[in-house]
């Protein structure tokens, strides 16, 4: 299926996802740099140099867009990114034109352009990563799993390791600041993987400190065995990531 429903084969999977990839990173800067043309042409006294902005938007992103089309983490964060500044600066830029009215709207309209550069980042995700198949296992791509409940854990599985991941909020004298906290094991250190089914009322423990750690709750979960720790993970679509770590963890075993 296409737009709203993610599509079922994994090749069909890729297609869609990379064209979606494809305007987070290039479309929407070389959208940016046609807007930004057609301003400055209409402005009476135009200012060309304008138009070198784009255009390093749209370096960055080709750049970008070759370290992340495989991770599919990345694109709802470049797609804000890039949806922000394109509507900011296409707002501010219209302030050459005499019906230049919009640069006076530019919050509103960056916000604008920050939540459909998401969607259409989010959009991406979901086209690989939704529902969770087996067959994922197969492909190139950086697989992310969140974690069920209020958490900002997530659990990464490229070719050669497993991660977790933990976001966690720093107050610094600059302010607050997120960062980003990082348990990997290589793969082929896992010695268990299961899926199993929580009743809500366990009492979840973790090897590592966490600052927030996922509280049990009904519903499938992960349980992840290596080097002597024990994760255990709540997570909806935990019987298709337990077969998907199990194919990696093969494929890693016999290269």
């Amino acid at each position: 299926m296409c737009l709203g429903f993610p599509v079922s084969s994994l090749e069909a999977r890729h297609r869609q996802a990379q064209l979606v990839v494809s305007f987070v990173y290039l479309g929407i800067p070389l959208v940016f740099l046609g807007l930004t043309l057609w301003i400055v042409s209409a402005a009476k006294e135009p200012d060309w140099l304008v138009v070198l902005i784009p255009l390093v938007l749209l370096a960055v992103g080709w750049w970008r867009r070759g370290e992340s089309r495989l991770k599919p983490a990345r694109w709802t964060s470049a797609g804000t990114a890039m949806g922000s500044l394109t509507a900011l600066c296409t707002a501010l830029f219209t302030g050459m034109l005499e019906s230049g009215r919009l640069a006076a709207w530019f919050l509103p309209v960056t916000i604008a352009g920050a939540i459909l550069g998401a969607g259409f980042g989010r959009y991406g995700f979901r086209t690989v990563m939704s529902p969770a198949i087996a067959e994922l296992a197969e492909s190139a791509y950086e697989l992310s799993f969140r974690i069920r409940g209020l958490t900002r854990l997530r659990l990464s599985i490229d070719a050669e390791r497993v991660a977790l991941h933990e976001q966690i909020v720093v107050h610094t004298e600059d302010g607050r600041k997120k960062i980003e906290r990082e348990k990997a094991y290589p793969l082929t250190a896992v010695t268990g993987v299961f899926d199993v089914s929580l009743s809500g009322a366990e009492r979840l423990r973790f090897p590592v400190n966490l600052r927030l750690a996922p509280a049990g709750s009904p519903g499938p979960a992960l349980i992840l065995q290596v080097q002597g720790d024990d994760w255990v993970l709540p997570q909806n679509e935990a019987p298709a990531i337990a077969q998907i770590l199990d194919r990696r963890i093969a494929s890693a075993r016999t290269h």
